[in-house]
């Protein structure tokens, strides 16, 4: 390609060569994906239907299911259909759009979860002005600055990165279409230019990430003098996920975008991809459900009227029938 406007499609990274390796591929990420579809889902209706869960921290924990929907429906839908048509194709407007998208939903998620830190780091650390501080128009703000950062994040990269000549064929070494691959086909030096907004970004991410840390070195620090034992085990019970969630997203992220060259190869850079892009929106729901009752108890009940109400309907389609 001599430029960004020659070539009208990108040629993915396949999986597997073999017709049974590919569907194996495509049931292990359709498995995923449903999995996603639904712990999400779930945690979306549950906040949204019950209103003991109207407060700030599930507020913001129905946006982050809502990006991590998002995140998973722009990758694997697409990695899915190439492996079942048996195609490694995607166009060049394709690749942008899911460059866009990606870039959107990863930012947008990295920054909401800084907000959440912050959210918990009140609710323990200034209890008193939690209700004033956390207002349900500060909530609605910070979650709104959340997604137009990540908005703009994506517009700037994805617009530097598409404008850089290519020349070095069509040929993406992942699964998706991300920033350090197609910046890999570039022929001239403009593409330093994408890599120093990389490095910025990796700085305001490692800022993001240092005020994570210091909000929880000051939670554990109230959560551990507490004397009531149940009083710090709910503290616990809404951290924890937090930060184990926060772990898996980070350390993946950043390894995979800084990494050093000596450490790349095809087979790592997937297995990072999928930990860091395919993994957090499968296993998030489940780690925040794990230890919340208030959460647990809300799934079982719409579980439970989900189940009610299908047994009233095949009683009515019954009763019809006879």
């Amino acid at each position: 390609m001599s430029n960004s406007s020659s070539s009208n499609e990108f040629l993915l990274l396949a999986f597997a060569d073999t017709r049974e390796l590919q569907l194996l591929h495509f049931s292990l990420f359709l498995g995923i994906y449903l999995a996603a579809l639904l712990g999400n889902g779930l945690i979306i209706t549950a906040i949204a239907c019950d209103h003991h869960l109207h407060t700030p921290m599930y507020f913001f924990l129905l946006n982050l299911s809502l990006l991590d929907l998002g995140t998973i429906s722009t990758i694997v839908p697409k990695s899915m259909a190439n492996s079942l048509w048996d195609t490694r194709a995607i166009s060049y407007s394709g690749c942008a759009a899911q460059i866009f998208s990606f870039l959107f939903l990863f930012a947008a998620e990295f920054y909401l979860l800084t907000v959440m830190a912050y959210d918990r780091f009140v609710a323990i650390c200034r209890p008193l002005h939690y209700g004033t501080i956390m207002g349900s128009r500060a909530c609605v703000r910070m979650a709104a600055a959340a997604w137009a950062s990540g908005f703009l994040h994506a517009l700037l990269h994805t617009a530097n990165t598409f404008s850089i000549p290519l020349c070095q064929g069509n040929t993406v070494d992942q699964f998706f279409c991300e920033v350090p691959q197609i910046l890999k086909l570039s022929c001239s030096d403009s593409y330093l230019r994408e890599v120093g907004l990389l490095v910025v970004s990796a700085c305001l991410f490692s800022g993001c990430f240092v005020f994570i840390v210091l909000s929880y070195v000051q939670i554990f620090t109230v959560v551990l003098r507490m004397p009531s034992e149940q009083g710090r085990q709910k503290a616990f019970s809404t951290c924890i996920p937090h930060l184990a969630v926060v772990s898996l997203f980070i350390s993946t992220g950043l390894f995979a975008y800084l990494k050093p060259p000596s450490l790349s190869s095809p087979a790592l850079d997937v297995v990072v991809a999928v930990f860091y892009s395919v993994v957090p929106p499968a296993v998030n729901p489940l780690i925040y459900s794990m230890r919340n009752k208030e959460l647990k108890d809300a799934v079982r009940k719409l579980i439970q009227l989900v189940f009610v109400c299908e047994q009233l309907t095949l009683t009515l389609i019954s009763t019809d029938y006879n």
